[in-house]
């Protein structure tokens, strides 16, 4: 299957009936780095002090550094129209339980606003214990409509992290917990990696995992090689871990923390929901981003036959200027 993530054939194979629909498409290629021709695309949004989005900036007025060496910047666009490729992913575990409508609701609404008919695709997937692709990829707001109307939870009163065994709907898992982890690498190396253009995950989460077989780092590495940016959206339920279970009782997880990192290294951002921001405003600010993103184009000065990782730094040549981008790429 091309996995490049450090995780067992047997682990992984075990996992596949939670995909069962996942499949290369017709017209589909796998886009990769050749070692003759390399192109880094990057796709970066870039704000002022007070946080507003910056639209007529130029070619001139950025700065390129790859392993700390400068670059020249061959290809830029301000608007771009390649196609968006849009992965919606919601956490259904317990703690999530009494978001879901607000966010089903939502969730089409943001669809009906991103999505351009005909040009643009997105897929949802719920997770919990385990992940399930409730729609594959499609053009089409009913089917996705359809896909977010089956968002649900676990009965609650399994409690947190009990086992399962097969769930309905041809879903497969052996425990409960959250496998926030698992979502975005299935997401990334089965879907993502696949597509060509601009590719966005948005993760509805309170960033808490109990349950994923690959880690943190494989996660984030996953997205990066598929040139996908990661918006995590933090929402969370104040009342979901009352009893000492979740991040006071739960290893002190910092769900924050592991989503800002996650957005950060991969080029997207983290956006949490409160009292002043609704979760539709939210989904605003994440559709001005990907409506408002700069394209570049450059060829690494030292391209070569390598698979490591190479730091990227874009920045603006005006003071006061915050460019949000990847921090790097793969070469292979």
């Amino acid at each position: 299957m091309g996995r490049s993530v450090r995780i067992s054939r047997r682990r992984w194979l075990s996992a596949l009936p939670l995909f069962p629909a996942l499949r290369v498409l017709p017209g589909q290629q796998n886009p990769t780095f050749s070692a003759d021709v390399k192109v880094v695309n990057l796709f970066a949004t870039v704000r002022d002090k007070q946080g507003q989005v910056i639209r007529d900036l130029t070619k001139d007025d950025f700065s390129l550094l790859e392993d700390r060496r400068p670059q020249l910047i061959k290809y830029f666009s301000q608007e771009s129209d390649l196609p968006l490729t849009l992965g919606l992913l919601v956490d259904v575990s317990g703690s999530q339980r009494r978001l879901i409508p607000d966010e089903r609701s939502a969730s089409f609404q943001f669809f009906d606003q991103v999505l351009r008919e005909d040009l643009d695709r997105a897929f949802v997937i719920q997770f919990q214990g385990q992940v399930e692709l409730l729609h594959d990829l499609t053009s089409s707001r009913d089917d996705l409509q359809r896909a977010l109307r089956l968002l649900d939870s676990p009965d609650p009163r399994q409690g947190y992290g009990g086992p399962r065994g097969y769930g309905g709907g041809g879903r497969i898992g052996m425990r409960g917990g959250t496998a926030l982890y698992d979502a975005v690498l299935l997401a990334s190396d089965e879907l993502m990696k696949k597509q060509e253009g601009r590719k966005a995950l948005v993760i509805l989460t309170d960033g808490v995992d109990t349950a994923s077989m690959v880690s943190l780092e494989e996660g984030v590495e996953s997205a990066q090689r598929a040139d996908t940016l990661v918006y995590s959206v933090l929402f969370e339920d104040p009342d979901a871990y009352g009893g000492g279970f979740g991040r006071g009782g739960f290893g002190a997880v910092d769900g924050r923390g592991v989503l800002d990192d996650i957005s950060h290294q991969t080029g997207g951002r983290l956006l949490a929901v409160s009292k002043k921001r609704t979760l539709e405003q939210v989904f605003d600010s994440i559709e001005e981003e990907l409506r408002s993103m700069y394209s570049l184009g450059y060829t690494p000065d030292r391209a070569g036959r390598d698979s490591a990782y190479h730091k990227i730094r874009l920045t603006t040549k005006e003071k006061g200027l915050v460019v949000q981008t990847r921090d790097g790429y793969y070469a292979t």
